[in-house]
């Protein structure tokens, strides 16, 4: 398998999307029927990891995903966890703030959803929607921006001090793959719903807010919540790189397996 370190956002140096080829496919190894093949494999394996979370009962996993419009979060949740029992894991999808979440401080709808003991939480959009959309339409200005930077990180560092283990993946499409598939969903009828208006406004803004990730990815990028930018031009590679980051951070937390209730050594259900 691919390092996975070469992709994750380290604070210390110089970053820039442009050095990462969002059409790279590096995970996405074999045939297509291959690698349909390992997806479900990992996805089984991940049931597996999280059945084992749940019965430890002592910790939690978040999973962050960002992205521009079209760049898959919804198909990321649909196949990475397309085994995986839905008692177990919860998604939340973050759309424009409801005027009941204006009113409070911006991080609190995102606390209230946070993950529960054994659980794997998946966040379709963040808390980082807040240092995106406000920096690109000029709402705050740069000394604001570098306080939500800090207030995020300390907020992510709480998290993981109680027990949450955070993966933020940044799903990374081009400008033309994204073209192609905005065009998609306005061609097939059946995929009009997936369509609006705004979103070509939002692509007029493309280097606007490929500006914005490239100030936020390495400022928020922490030891204990790293940033991983993950190619997305193609929608497998998307999913098995994603799984297969799952799967390395479920089994770096050594899940023990539950001990058996010695009370039931010889019992026989009759």
């Amino acid at each position: 398998m691919p390092d996975l370190r070469r992709f994750r956002v380290d604070p210390d140096r110089a970053f820039s999307l442009a050095s990462i080829d969002p059409g790279a496919k590096p995970f996405a190894e074999g045939s297509k029927e291959e690698q349909i093949a390992l997806l479900d494999t990992l996805a089984q394996q991940l049931d597996e990891l999280q059945n084992l979370l749940h019965a430890e009962n002592r910790r939690k996993l978040l999973l962050v995903l960002q992205g521009m419009d079209t760049s898959g979060k919804d198909g990321t949740i649909r196949w990475v966890f397309s085994r995986t029992s839905p008692l177990g894991v919860r998604v939340s999808a973050f759309k424009a703030p409801s005027e009941d979440e204006r009113a409070r401080d911006y991080l609190w709808r995102c606390h209230a959803v946070v993950p529960r003991t054994g659980e794997i939480m998946v966040w379709n959009r963040s808390h980082y929607e807040d240092v995106l959309v406000p920096v690109v339409e000029g709402w705050i200005d740069q000394d604001e921006t570098q306080r939500r930077y800090a207030q995020i990180n300390d907020f992510e560092r709480l998290l993981t001090e109680t027990g949450t283990v955070i993966v933020k993946c940044m799903l990374h499409i081009s400008k033309d793959e994204q073209r192609k598939r905005l065009q998609a969903r306005i061609d097939e009828p059946d995929k009009q719903w997936k369509f609006a208006l705004g979103d070509i406004d939002a692509r007029r803004k493309w280097g606007d807010y490929q500006r914005a990730y490239e100030k936020l990815l390495p400022a928020t990028s922490t030891a204990h919540a790293p940033w991983h930018v993950i190619p997305a031009d193609s929608k497998r590679h998307r999913n098995l790189m994603v799984a297969q980051l799952l799967i390395q951070t479920l089994k770096g937390m050594k899940i023990a397996t539950p001990v058996g209730d010695p009370k039931l050594k010889g019992l026989k259900v009759e």
